[in-house]
């Protein structure tokens, strides 16, 4: 296991535009996203970039590796996300509609914010070893996406809030619910 320390929200490399990945298949990038990996899945993630921990190159890894692992504890009410490597990601919405929901972020511990996101999604990309992506999604892959994808260009969902009033802990926000939240 190689679980590595994520960065919390303050710490500036999480506010640098990260770099393109330029070789796949390499020691150095499979390296990296068992780090990622092992993290994600330690912090109970529904998904993980690499300049959370502390590496900028546009890589993120987001959903359930496990096929056992149906709901992510720190979204239990939401749609199950395929486990997904995506480097050098490109996000194009397909339509205008903006869907509002709850975020939080393993780089901002115990709280979380209502987001506007584009609701349908087209990405692109490419997985560990230079294989193509080309997805349309909706809903909270579409969200997911969005959220990882946003580290890559130095963006934590506390910028993306529109109104400061649905943002706090969320022990505070959700007392009676059993949500985790480091």
């Amino acid at each position: 296991m190689s679980i590595t320390t994520v960065l919390r929200m303050g710490d500036p490399i999480l506010l640098l535009k990260a770099n393109s990945v330029t070789q796949f298949d390499t020691p150095e990038l499979h390296q990296l996203i068992e780090d990622l990996e092992d993290t994600m899945a330690y912090m109970n993630g529904a998904g993980i970039a690499a300049p959370q921990i502390g590496v900028s190159l546009r890589v993120v890894i987001f959903g359930q590796k496990n096929a056992d692992e149906s709901k992510n504890p720190r979204y239990p009410d939401a749609d199950s996300v395929p486990y997904t490597v995506l480097i050098n990601p490109i996000l194009k919405p397909i339509s205008e509609e903006i869907e509002d929901g709850w975020e939080g972020c393993l780089s901002v511990p115990g709280m979380r914010g209502i987001v506007p996101r584009a609701l349908r999604l087209h990405y692109t990309g490419f997985d560990q070893f230079g294989n193509a992506i080309d997805r349309l999604v909706s809903g909270f892959h579409a969200r997911v996406v969005q959220h990882e994808c946003d580290h890559l260009d130095g963006i934590l969902y506390p910028m993306r809030i529109a109104n400061l009033k649905d943002f706090g802990y969320t022990d505070v926000l959700f007392p009676n619910q059993d949500i985790q939240d480091d």
